[in-house]
């Protein structure tokens, strides 16, 4: 049997803290709170009012955001040789009862690292705001084609667990800290090869206020998630390893820019002098649009069928 820890950010979650804890069943071994220095001390409470022995409190005397503590989780499960580290938020919106779920396709040799998906289940995300809704459809896109998990959504579900063996080979130093955590750890678990499912949740919202605003990140979400995405085809089709994707990619890119910047150069320049364009000007321009985009959708093709298949954890044992 595989020894269990749980790890649970802390900022501004004194109300439910208690109840979290007290709702994690005895199938894990450790439980970790991080205090991200909690301007409510939440760390001092639960030392103060906790009665279950597996917890053991982190402070923080700098606030890291969400990525921050839980690394410094992660990082204590490995000192403590746990097997499985799964993380979940103190705010009493994710049902530790679901914990086996999570670990479960990890236990079985499926998965290096699961997460929650508010949205598998249409009817339940009804209960979604429609803001979260729209932020959460475009930021999953943005994640698909940066981390190459095409078969992922909800992004900024918080939910997951990880195999310790896929923690020790992660770059902790470098994994973004503040809300874009969720997303990058895609990115750098896809470096890996890791394997990365999906677990179905119900979404649950009460009167607990989220930190994240969707419409004030999506726009920094969105660089980043370019700078990610161009960091990965360079790992995984110039770096590692060369297929005709390797080709199909900027022979695709250079063919449709050029035949959209030729085509509107000739179009402006046809509405200056009034000279209607010629059918080989036009074909110099369309052609090259349509080849170009043809190659760019064969190696996004080649991209999707190249989600990891073999779980890390078990690839060299």
């Amino acid at each position: 049997m595989m020894n269990i820890a749980v790890v649970i950010p802390c900022y501004k979650v004194k109300k439910h803290i208690l109840n979290v804890i007290s709702k994690i069943g005895p199938s894990v071994c450790k439980i970790y709170v991080i205090d991200d220095c909690c301007p409510e001390s939440s760390g001092e409470f639960v030392i103060e009012n906790n009665k279950d022995n597996r917890v053991t409190v982190i402070k923080h005397e700098v606030n890291q955001g969400v990525g921050g503590a839980v690394m410094t989780g992660y990082m204590a499960a490995v000192d403590d040789n746990m097997d499985i580290v799964v993380k979940i938020d103190g705010d009493d919106q994710m049902e530790p009862s679901l914990i086996p779920s999570f670990t479960a396709p990890i236990e079985a040799g499926e998965a290096d690292y699961t997460k929650g998906n508010r949205f598998f289940n249409l009817q339940n995300i009804k209960a979604m705001p429609k803001i979260r809704i729209f932020g959460n459809a475009a930021l999953s896109f943005m994640t698909k084609i940066s981390s190459g998990y095409w078969d992922l959504f909800d992004p900024t579900n918080g939910y997951t667990a990880i195999h310790v063996d896929v923690i020790k080979h992660l770059p902790t130093n470098k994994i973004s800290k503040r809300y874009f955590f969720e997303s990058d750890i895609l990115f750098r678990l896809n470096t890996l090869r890791a394997v990365v499912i999906d677990i179905p949740m119900d979404a649950k919202y009460e009167d607990e206020v989220s930190n994240l605003k969707i419409s004030k990140i999506i726009g920094d979400f969105f660089f980043k998630h370019i700078r990610n995405f161009s960091k990965r085809v360079f790992y995984n089709y110039y770096l590692r390893d060369m297929s005709l994707a390797s080709l199909e990619l900027p022979i695709g890119m250079a063919m449709f820019m050029f035949g959209v910047i030729t085509g509107a150069v000739n179009w402006i320049e046809a509405i200056q002098t009034g000279i209607p364009t010629t059918s080989g000007t036009v074909m110099l321009s369309g052609l090259p649009i349509i080849l170009g985009l043809q190659l760019l959708l064969a190696f996004i093709g080649h991209d999707v069928s190249n989600v990891p298949r073999r779980p890390f954890h078990n690839r060299y044992k």
